[in-house]
């Protein structure tokens, strides 16, 4: 008797292979990686109209929980489509930053019924917020992601492909100077004292390095193992 194997998906990918045809193309990987990229963008930035704050000491946006796994996204994007392609995906995810803001702002200037008048409060309040933020995120991301990118084939071509976990770590923590500091300061200025302004800032970049450490990096060395070995890619830069 054969044996059936835990894992469905595996099963039916390695049938596919043996019968002579692949797994997934490769406009469909990199469909999906930059759909769950720009997404983490999306959510990261609405999460971030939340500030919170641990022992009057650390202070950090909501936003700060989910941003790393954008990151690991874009890690993967060029190390397995290189900086060309992830420059794009990078600018596309610029422009729906933007579209998102523009759709939020039509929403705020409709009438709401009178009943419903508390529910429309809330969303103004949260979503006229939202353009500050998108704009600091937008400065932050165009410097941290095209530096965390460009630093990644740059640590790549130095390390002739080794070390994934050098050049995931190495270029984010780069990245994250040149994301976190504009970001916290367009975001946030104004609104929380100098004091918790640059706690912010520190923590937000001590605890963005360490997501990405913990979880980022070993969820990049999962997600490139995969498609390498079930995604039959056109070209990899």
């Amino acid at each position: 008797m054969d044996k059936v194997s835990g894992n469905p998906l595996k099963n039916r990918v390695k049938a596919r292979l043996r019968a002579g045809g692949q797994s997934v193309s490769n406009q469909t990987a990199l469909m999906v990686v930059t759909a769950l990229f720009v997404s983490s963008y999306l959510i990261s930035n609405t999460m971030a109209v939340k500030v919170i704050g641990l022992f009057n000491i650390f202070y950090f946006d909501a936003g700060t929980i989910t941003f790393p796994f954008a990151y690991m996204l874009g890690d993967v994007l060029t190390e397995i489509w290189g900086f060309r392609i992830s420059k794009r995906v990078i600018w596309t995810t610029f422009f729906c930053n933007i579209l998102m803001v523009v759709c939020t702002q039509i929403g705020v200037c409709l009438p709401s019924p009178e009943h419903l008048g508390e529910t429309a409060a809330a969303y103004d309040h949260i979503f006229n917020y939202v353009p500050r933020i998108v704009l600091a995120s937008l400065v932050g991301f165009l410097c941290g992601e095209l530096s965390n990118a460009w630093l990644m084939v740059k640590i790549r071509e130095k390390t002739k492909g080794k070390h994934l976990w050098v050049r995931t770590i190495g270029s984010s923590a780069v990245g994250y100077v040149f994301d976190s500091l504009p970001f916290v300061l367009i975001a946030f200025a104004g609104t929380v004292s100098v004091r918790e302004l640059l706690l912010m800032i520190a923590f937000q970049y001590c605890s963005k390095l360490l997501i990405e450490t913990v979880f980022g990096t070993p969820l990049a060395y999962a997600a490139i193992r995969f498609i390498r070995k079930y995604v039959r890619l056109d070209y990899n830069n």
